[in-house]
């Protein structure tokens, strides 16, 4: 069962990596650039917004299901109508608190109550997305899972890239609300789609919500739909207060999120390391294994993926938002520099907040495995007051490397708090030799990233050339061991 799990992570996170970047760096990236800075950050604001409350189209309901079906396959018929049925109500209630929310916070002309009605579609539909493959994965149909992780953003590709590039759209009066309805129509195929696999092994379907069954997993999953809510708070709520704490028609927020997509993008990958760890913590806690090991080699892994990227991203900040921004129609070169700088300023220190989240998918997912959900809700809860009071201060003076900043602040923060958490929870003796080895990797990474840049090369060439020295540092400095690596995808019953 571990094997055929660790299997659907690694076929996955292949499709991701597939995908998903073109996603970013091609059609994203391609909209902000026709819609330019000011009306991106407007864009951006309004999703970030909108999903700060995703949490409440779901309360664990999703997680629930895989269990539940998994446990027990007749499960899917017995309680699928039932549970959709609720996730419209959720639906329901979720627009109703974005709208009035929002409404409360200025979102009051036209354009911008558009934005938001399309955003918030697209979440409910892809709350449904996530639920309809809950499903899959508790049948352990795990092919199927992995294919339709990617559909939506397959077909939103496929789609943008005949607005964008097929001549048959006059892009002269392209609008962010195009975008929007692009991805509600990938969303909505993705849906039928699921729909039909779902379906296809389900027999008799009972349309009647069962209110008890209901208030039963809301009692049980609503911690973990705190700490969701609270984490989404602390780590996107900065675009939101870019824009509305600035009378700058979203620009900060647009240089904000030019830099933020490397992160972002970057996050997602951390993240399904985290959905891989989570099985693995739990059933060490259950069966008594060696905790530490497991804890220390993901924890290496997880230092030497983002150490690198985020120490490489430092040392070429210039280069890469350069690489990612070109020159608006009617710019002059100085301008165009300019602007690309500003850029380059927020970029490296999202970067270090990226490394400092990171980290908390190996503690933090430990914790979570553990139970210890009451730890970790006053720990986010403490980053959300910490992130708000500290954006409050610094943004007005600072703008977007202020909020770039604080967040920066934040992750740093609650990944220490969830260390050390961690450490006198588990008994975790990590010992000061372990952090002078990770000091060493990282500086060993500096140094040759610093190097790198003396080279009187195409800087793509010495970034290339830089990065594959800098994987084998890995190696070299043992921070990993082959072993260590196989022994934690390879379940030990197969070796």
């Amino acid at each position: 069962m571990q094997n055929r799990f660790i299997k659907n992570i690694i076929f996955l996170l292949f499709l991701n990596l597939l995908v998903k970047p073109f996603w970013y760096f091609g059609i994203d990236l391609e909209v902000q650039n026709r819609l330019g800075d000011a009306l991106y950050g407007q864009y951006l604001s309004i999703f970030n917004f909108s999903y700060l409350f995703y949490i409440l189209l779901d309360l664990g309901i999703t997680n629930f299901n895989s269990r539940n079906i998994a446990s027990d396959n007749k499960m899917l018929s017995k309680h699928f109508a039932g549970l959709a049925e609720i996730k419209l109500l959720l639906g329901v209630c979720y627009a109703i608190v974005i709208f009035a929310i929002g409404y409360l916070n200025g979102f009051r002309e036209g354009y911008q109550l558009k934005m938001l009605f399309w955003c918030g579609l697209n979440q409910i539909l892809l709350s449904f997305v996530l639920f309809l493959r809950s499903n899959m994965q508790g049948l352990l149909l795990f092919k199927a899972d992995s294919f339709l992780s990617i559909f939506d953003r397959v077909l939103a590709i496929l789609l943008m890239a005949l607005v964008l590039w097929s001549g048959w759209f006059s892009l002269g009066h392209f609008n962010v609300v195009w975008f929007l309805q692009v991805q509600t129509i990938a969303y909505l195929s993705t849906i039928a789609l699921a729909l039909f696999l779902v379906l296809k092994h389900t027999d008799h379907l009972s349309f009647r919500i069962n209110f008890k069954f209901f208030k039963e997993i809301l009692v049980q999953s609503l911690p973990f739909a705190l700490l969701v809510l609270l984490m989404s708070i602390y780590s996107r709520i900065e675009p939101f207060l870019l824009e509305r704490l600035l009378d700058d028609q979203g620009v900060q927020a647009g240089i904000y999120g030019r830099a933020y997509r490397l992160f972002d993008a970057g996050n997602n990958i951390s993240n399904l390391f985290a959905v891989m760890l989570l099985p693995m913590f739990t059933a060490s806690l259950k069966n008594k294994t060696e905790l530490g090991n497991l804890v220390r080699t993901s924890f290496n892994v997880m230092v030497a993926m983002t150490g690198i990227i985020m120490i490489m991203c430092v040392f070429y900040s210039q280069e890469i938002m350069q690489l990612v921004t070109r020159a608006a129609e009617g710019e002059t070169e100085a301008e165009y520099l300019l602007r690309v700088g500003q850029y380059a300023k927020v970029f490296p220190i999202l970067m270090g907040s990226f490394f400092c989240l990171s980290t908390t998918y190996v503690f933090g997912t430990l914790l979570t495995a553990n139970g210890s959900l009451r730890q970790l809700n006053l720990v986010a809860a403490i980053g959300v007051i910490f992130n708000i009071l500290l954006n409050l201060i610094v943004i007005p003076r600072f703008k977007s490397v202020g909020a770039a900043c604080t967040s920066l602040c934040v992750q740093f923060l609650t990944a220490f708090a969830q260390y050390l958490l961690s450490e006198k929870i588990f008994k975790l003796r990590l010992g000061a030799g372990y952090w002078l080895h990770l000091l060493l990797f990282l500086g060993s990474v500096a140094l040759c990233s610093w190097l790198s840049k003396l080279l009187h090369w195409d800087w793509m060439v010495s970034f290339a050339a830089c990065f594959f020295v800098n994987i084998g540092l890995i190696f070299a400095t043992k921070l990993l061991r082959l072993k260590e690596i196989v022994a934690l995808v390879i379940p030990a019953e197969k070796k």
